[in-house]
């Protein structure tokens, strides 16, 4: 039975009158930090620099807390590192919220704590936001939007990509999706599994900082997974993508999981982990230099650009064979971000 005494999200909370008031000041700049938020209807921000990374994303994942992090782990970290493969430092996020009617306060108060968190750890401001309110049963609890702004004080010149060059990935590929689909379908088997949604921008900075003028991509390997990525990458190119199966680190769990289910660790989509593309004399210092931080422990070359398949991705298999990596017509799982 639910408890009626649970304090809830009410259509005031978005009308911009007393409790919508209350909430901001006693929930949202309590959690958040007066600091950093700015209650003008835009906020000021310093911004020393002749060229800025700019990003937005909107977050919908279901269910909003999973093994690993939550939506506001996820809008925090997902912004962070799409500016951070750009060679932007994060700096400024801003932060609107969608609540639904019947929205346990607890829930959200829990939400905006972890963004905390995450900003913090990641060293950005959540600098502005917006709330709004819809009826109950027109929304599913919350969705948030973000914007970021990074500076960019060490850009990665994006140069050109040669046969021979190096596949990097950062560590264990399809957490993040499999968790997701575990956790909607309350699979017991899988209690070890958990999210790998995590800020990548400290670990980014410094491969770049070693690497830079030989590293010729970075990409986060979100929705699509690293297939897609890599499908990215190729298109009307006179060079492919040749993965080596053996050595694509994926956790045991989540491979047995996407084998029962017929799914490809390569599609399943993460929130930790970057594809980078890079000179071969230089990938060991990257992977050594991924592997000083947590979020790159697991990191290995994966394969490398070749000239055998031009504008394809593929795997060459445990026994040697050759398996494509097509791009996908529509998303294995929806919603996971």
């Amino acid at each position: 039975m639910m408890n009626d005494n649970i304090k809830k999200i009410q259509p005031g909370h978005g009308s911009g009158g007393k409790l919508m008031n209350e909430m901001i000041d006693k929930t949202i700049i309590e959690i958040l930090g007066p600091d950093s938020i700015q209650l003008d209807d835009s906020a000021i921000l310093d911004v020393s620099a002749s060229k800025i990374a700019f990003t937005t994303d909107t977050f919908v994942v279901t269910p909003i807390e999973f093994p690993g992090g939550n939506i506001g782990t996820l809008a925090i970290n997902g912004t962070v590192n799409d500016l951070a493969v750009m060679g932007a430092t994060p700096k400024y996020i801003s932060c609107g919220l969608i609540l639904e009617e019947g929205f346990a306060f607890e829930d959200f108060e829990r939400i905006l704590k972890s963004m905390k968190q995450e900003a913090d750890a990641a060293g950005v401001s959540i600098v502005t936001g917006d709330t709004k309110v819809v009826p109950h049963g027109k929304g599913d609890k919350i969705y948030i939007n973000t914007t970021g702004i990074g500076i960019m004080e060490n850009p990665i010149q994006r140069n050109e990509i040669k046969d021979g060059d190096d596949i990097i990935v950062s560590g264990t590929l399809g957490d993040h999706g499999m968790t997701i689909m575990a956790k909607r379908n309350d699979l017991k088997f899988s209690s070890a599994m958990k999210s790998d949604c995590t800020y990548l921008n400290h670990m980014i900075k410094d491969i770049i900082d070693i690497a830079k003028n030989d590293i010729k991509f970075i990409r986060d390997a979100t929705r699509g997974g690293a297939a897609s990525v890599l499908n990215e990458i190729v298109k009307n190119k006179e060079f492919g993508a040749k993965l080596i199966e053996s050595d694509i680190p994926v956790h045991e769990e989540v491979e047995g999981i996407c084998e029962i289910l017929g799914l490809d660790p390569l599609y399943v989509a993460n929130e930790g982990k970057i594809i980078v593309i890079c000179s071969k004399d230089k990938s060991q210092s990257i992977i050594e230099t991924m592997q000083k931080h947590k979020q790159g422990i697991d990191a290995a070359i994966i394969g490398e650009i070749t000239s055998e398949a031009p504008g394809k991705a593929f795997v060459e298999t445990f026994i040697g064979g050759k398996r494509m990596l097509p791009l996908q017509v529509e998303e294995q799982l929806p919603r996971i971000c």
